[in-house]
């Protein structure tokens, strides 16, 4: 059954203390947000709201890596196939798609390539875009369908999981069969944990804003580059956007939830037009949220490392003598080699370090496996503020996705308090193997001491993080390399080697 807003009427007096002042970022009220944890559900509802669409509807999307091939039920379609559907039938699509680095080194030129094909030949256009710093990527995972004469249809997604490989996974984390390349240790068919949000209401147009500021940049899309503007011929793709249609009517309200988008974008030559010193709104909301922090912070993070991020939880473990942290990682890298895992495991430690030393036993980092032992890469990134305050999206908490590569995040306030809740309740008893409606799910002050003595279980699926120290003379250089290759710093020059966003 489709979800459709259906409750005009919702109001709210005032801003929620816990977003950042609309001058920086704005906000909406009256929104129905509904989160969508592992591949498997969020791929089926978006083939619904997709095959749903009629010609002279439009659907918008940008994504870091998108495989044409990658189905998204057991008996496809595949996302090509959905796509190039909806152009065939008079859909506007228009996809972003980073175009990324050569498929020699294991990421997404190829793949892009592919999907951006399908939609180009279908008659939609989709483009590479590689406006970003120097080593930077976009990484925003966003996709706005738009009913023509039925706005109370509009839906924004809002999230971490890409169009591709490895994300079709459900509860049991068996694993995508289509399985993306990663470290042995994660097995042939890689379980995969992540989540996304479905936005409908007004704050479907400030997630198509995201949308529309990149379509509208006027740099080049190759940027004169002779190999890049090959790339694109060979995609059959312009090197022009053509321009966005006029604008519809935003939703109106159908919900209880206020919703405030956020986004990374770095300082970088040429700039942005719409953030000329680039922007980190995502990094300001989240210090204003662990500022307010009282009771517990849980967090899913594909990487959660680097100092400057860790400090502002650090800070706020010193500050609230009863505040706890729980964090959810991989137990390993993406690829646990020498040259790259080093220093990632570095980065990650000295984070682990920094917070143990503020927070004491109030501060837990774990990992996940499923019911055959084998570990479940966790690339979720979910933060619950107090039970009060959530986000979901494409940032991790650390430099690079602070300050460097573009993001974007929908935080999230219900003045029930009850979508948070609910949101951690359900991952917790997942991950934590109790009922959904265990009472020592909803009990804040004692969650430290509850996954302590579930990871001590003997049917566990979580356990606790334990990173192999490097050695002294090995951080000589991985130390720079984290630096320089994995964490690097977006910020305009004034406010680098500080701990201000």
């Amino acid at each position: 059954m489709a979800l459709v807003c259906r409750q005009p009427g919702w109001q709210s007096e005032r801003m929620s203390d816990w977003f950042l002042p609309e001058q920086e970022r704005p906000w909406t009220a009256g929104n129905l947000v509904v989160p969508h944890v592992h591949g498997v559900d969020y791929f089926a509802r978006l083939v619904q709201v997709v095959r749903a669409t009629n010609p002279g509807d439009r659907i918008f999307f940008t994504d870091w890596r998108s495989d044409a091939d990658e189905r998204l039920a057991d008996d496809g379609p595949t996302i090509g196939q959905l796509l190039a559907g909806a152009a065939g039938r008079g859909v506007e699509v228009r996809g972003l798609l980073w175009r990324s680095h050569s498929a020699k080194i294991k990421l997404n030129a190829q793949e892009n390539r592919h999907l951006g094909a399908v939609i180009n030949e279908a008659g939609g256009e989709a483009l590479f875009d590689e406006r970003v710093r120097r080593g930077g990527s976009h990484h925003q995972k966003l996709f706005v369908v738009q009913r023509q004469g039925r706005p109370q249809e509009d839906v924004a997604f809002v999230g971490g999981i890409d169009l591709c490989h490895g994300r079709r996974d459900d509860i049991e984390h068996l694993g995508d069969p289509q399985a993306p390349p990663l470290d042995e240790r994660y097995g042939p068919q890689p379980p995969w944990h992540d989540a996304t949000l479905e936005i409908r209401g007004p704050a479907v147009s400030h997630a198509l804003d995201v949308f529309s500021e990149r379509w509208d940049d006027p740099t080049p899309l190759d940027h004169r580059n002779p190999y890049r503007a090959l790339v694109h011929r060979s995609a059959r793709m312009p090197r022009n956007p053509k321009p966005l249609p006029q604008r519809w009517d935003p939703p109106a309200p159908c919900g209880p939830h206020e919703v405030q988008i956020l986004l990374t974008y770095p300082a970088k030559r040429p700039a942005y037009p719409f953030a000329p010193q680039g922007e980190r709104s995502i990094a300001h909301a989240y210090e204003r949220a662990f500022a307010r922090a009282r009771r517990l912070v849980y967090i899913e993070d594909q990487y959660f490392w680097s100092e400057v991020v860790a400090r502002t939880l650090a800070d706020s473990l010193r500050r609230e003598p009863a505040l706890q942290v729980i964090a959810v990682v991989p137990r390993f890298p993406e690829e646990d080699t020498a040259v790259s895992g080093t220093p990632m495991r570095l980065g990650q430690k000295r984070a682990l370090d920094l917070l143990q030393e503020a927070g004491g036993r109030r501060f837990a980092m774990y990992d996940l496996e499923n019911s055959a032992g084998t570990p479940v890469y966790v690339h979720a990134k979910v933060c619950v503020v107090d039970d009060e305050w959530m986000t979901c999206g494409s940032d991790n908490l650390n430099l690079r996705s602070w300050t460097h590569d573009s993001e974007v995040t929908a935080a999230v306030v219900d003045p029930d308090g009850r979508l948070p809740r609910e949101l951690r309740s359900t991952l917790w008893a997942e991950h934590l193997g109790l009922p959904r409606d265990d009472p020592r799910l909803a009990d804040l002050d004692h969650a430290a001491a509850l996954w302590a003595d579930r990871a001590a279980a003997p049917d566990a699926r979580i356990r606790a993080h334990v990173l192999r120290p490097v050695r002294r003379a090995v951080e000589l250089w991985a130390a720079p390399a984290y630096r320089i290759l994995l964490d690097p710093d977006g910020r305009p020059r004034g406010l680098r080697h500080s701990d201000k966003f």
